[in-house]
């Protein structure tokens, strides 16, 4: 699709999405940046937002393949890609299929156990409020989402969670847990958006254990480049296998 880039239209930590001359398309381009502790941490690693573009493009192609609809459009060059724009909904939604991170620390769970039926946890995205867990019950009195809508978004994760488990396993690694945020399509529909990376997923190595995502750069567990690297290899042969 031959796209016109236009304005700047907002910028975070990781990505920055432009206006372009085709409605309702817009431009996703992946950063360099690494941030972690709410922004106490960061450094420019070149090469991660290329990683990070391949990577959600494999991934989100793979996702529409199973019958997943989700924001990515194609391609826009090696680092941003043509995505649908959407009305994001303020959550985001976290499944958990092995117990690391919070929830060790939260709830006491033995690092590493395995978790079945994977749990489903939903944040507040408020970097003022550090996106605190929430319940239906917060969530509703926000007047952020319903509860058929909650229940489309637990529905859906869990979906992408058995797809995305399934290809990371072929690809020599386990899907710890990892972060999907939705939103809402012009015609109303709920469908998945902004990107699924080794910035947003926690991945290890399925044979050691070893960290191959951000955990790396956030706990000084090894190169991010490396790791991202890896993924994006092993992510390749499996997906065009």
């Amino acid at each position: 699709m031959e796209v016109k880039k236009l304005e700047k239209i907002y910028e975070g930590k990781a990505k920055i999405y432009y206006r372009t001359d085709r409605d309702g398309v817009l431009i996703q381009e992946f950063k360099d940046h690494a941030t972690a502790f709410d922004g106490e941490k960061f450094a420019v690693i070149e090469g991660k937002g290329y990683l990070n573009a391949r990577i959600s493009a494999l991934l989100f192609r793979e996702l529409k393949r199973r019958g997943l609809e989700n924001h990515y459009v194609d391609d826009y060059d090696d680092k941003s890609h043509l995505v649908l724009e959407l009305k994001m909904i303020p959550v985001e939604v976290v499944v958990r299929n092995i117990a690391a991170g919070s929830l060790v620390k939260r709830l006491g769970f033995e690092m590493g156990k395995a978790i079945s039926p994977p749990i489903v946890e939903f944040y507040l995205k408020a970097d003022e409020l550090h996106d605190p867990i929430v319940n239906r019950y917060h969530i509703k009195a926000l007047g952020i989402a319903d509860d058929d809508t909650l229940d489309e978004l637990e529905v859906e994760a869990l979906k992408v969670n058995d797809a995305l488990v399934e290809v990371f396993n072929k690809a020599s690694m386990k899907l710890v847990d990892f972060k999907l945020e939705y939103g809402r399509a012009r015609d109303g529909c709920v469908i998945l958006g902004d990107e699924i990376t080794p910035d947003t997923c926690r991945l290890w190595d399925r044979e050691t254990d070893n960290t191959l995502d951000k955990d790396r750069f956030r706990f000084d567990k090894g190169d991010l480049i490396e790791g991202y690297r890896v993924i994006y290899e092993r992510l390749l042969r499996v997906v065009y296998s």
